[in-house]
């Protein structure tokens, strides 16, 4: 399903007085308020094929209600959030749960509902039926080479995928670690794998980028063979020019100073972009901005200070996507939301006073520099983003209009009460 226009106005039209209010009142104590709200309607978060069906657990997977069950399903239901904030405009597929039958079709639909390509995700984490060899004690990094070429060639498989449908990245995620001490050889682990990922990155087509993503722990318990930032740093530093280190917000050991990361990466040009999620205790794949919403604050503020200081587009200098896994909730409303708080926290960064906080950092200021941030991250955004979500031609309220309109009840009606999407 669609939403037409003048669902949309007639939603507006009852809101416009009170946002009106809303508007006014704080954009008369911003300067600079048209710049602001034009980075605002041109930042873009790509949603991941994977997140539109209810996610799960180890322990069990809770049926949706009107899933989507085909890639063309997918991909109308991220036309139709693109409809309710224009901020949804790309999608990021996941290979082999979301192969293209059609590439050419497929095009055509994305280019109907005002969608691009995002980078493409590859598996290698996961036993596929008929596949050769197994993954269960790793990928590009196993012992066998037989097993490390396979993986090699999904993830050009996939690749090649991306170039059907006018992609330009490969995000590559490995669970290859180790369960015990003893297991494998941490160096022999780490060879291979950049072998491995010396065989894709010349596969790269010109333009294209690839992602090294990391992670701390999970599903290997003692070690995983790109643990951390420093791992995929050193993969991609070795790599060459187009690969980039990926920062999935949930992949960190508790406590990180992910800001700090994000500094670092984007001083030695080799951040590449972002899995936003949120999380109480580790990997733990919640709403975006749910728990911690300031930490989330202070990454976009170090994003938009290092990224100022490079002279590159908030917009398409990196990549901007959401990786969540959704349980308890309508996926569709918690995607909303999730771009919601991503736009929130990007939008209270471009509020901060750079030459007045650099002021207070030369000034050994602790507190001046303390209360410039909490001042912006103080600052209720959300009338500048309902402006301009007004401006594109989207909702003042989109969950408000996603529920007014019943469109779980529609999708149900169109797809069935226990639709299953493809993937996790």
């Amino acid at each position: 399903m669609l939403l037409t226009k003048t669902q949309i106005e007639q939603h507006n039209d009852a809101l416009l007085t009170q946002h009106q209010r809303n508007f006014e009142f704080i954009s008369g104590n911003i300067p600079g308020i048209e710049g602001v709200i034009k980075k605002l309607t041109d930042f873009q978060v790509a949603i991941p094929s994977w997140a539109l069906g209810n996610g799960g657990t180890r322990f069990g997977r809770f049926a949706g209600r009107g899933a989507p069950s085909t890639l063309e399903q997918k991909l109308e239901d991220v036309g139709l959030l693109h409809q309710f904030n224009r901020s949804s405009g790309a999608i990021s597929l996941h290979i082999p749960w979301d192969i293209p039958k059609d590439a050419t079709a497929l095009k055509q639909l994305a280019t109907q509902l005002d969608l691009k390509f995002d980078a493409m995700n590859s598996n290698t984490f996961q036993d596929q039926p008929g596949q050769a060899h197994s993954y269960k004690y790793g990928s590009l990094q196993h012992i066998d080479k037989a097993v490390r070429k396979q993986a090699i060639e999904h993830n050009i498989e996939v690749i090649k995928y991306g170039q059907e449908l006018g992609s330009a990245a490969l995000t590559i995620w490995l669970a290859d670690g180790s369960c015990f001490p003893g297991q494998l050889s941490f160096r022999k682990a780490f060879n291979n794998t950049l072998e491995s990922l010396g065989e894709i990155y010349d596969a790269l087509p010109e333009q294209w980028k690839v992602f090294v993503e990391y992670k701390a722990f999970e599903p290997n318990f003692y070690s995983t063979t790109v643990g951390d930032w420093g791992q995929s740093f050193l993969f991609a530093s070795k790599l060459g020019e187009k690969a980039y280190t990926l920062v999935d917000l949930g992949h960190h050991l508790p406590n990180a100073n992910i800001e700090q990361i994000v500094a670092l990466l984007l001083n030695e040009k080799k951040l590449g972009g972002f899995h936003f999620n949120d999380s109480k205790y580790g990997d733990d794949d919640l709403t975006v901005g749910s728990i911690k919403p300031y930490q989330l604050f202070l990454i976009f503020k170090e994003l938009v200070d290092g990224m100022d200081a490079r002279g590159m587009d908030h917009a398409t200098g990196l990549g901007w996507m959401i990786d969540a896994s959704h349980n308890v909730k309508d996926p569709l409303e918690d995607l909303l939301q999730s771009v919601e708080a991503i736009k929130i926290a990007y939008a209270q960064a471009l509020l901060v006073d750079a030459a007045q906080l650099e002021t207070a950092q030369e000034n050994n200021d602790v507190t001046l520099a303390q209360e410039l941030l909490q001042g912006a991250y103080r600052t209720d955004v959300r009338p500048i983003l309902a402006e301009a979500r007004l401006r594109a031609g989207a909702a003042l309220d989109p969950i408000a209009l996603f529920r007014q309109l019943k469109v779980r009840d529609q999708l149900v009606n169109e797809r069935g009460e226990n639709a299953v999407a493809t993937g996790l």
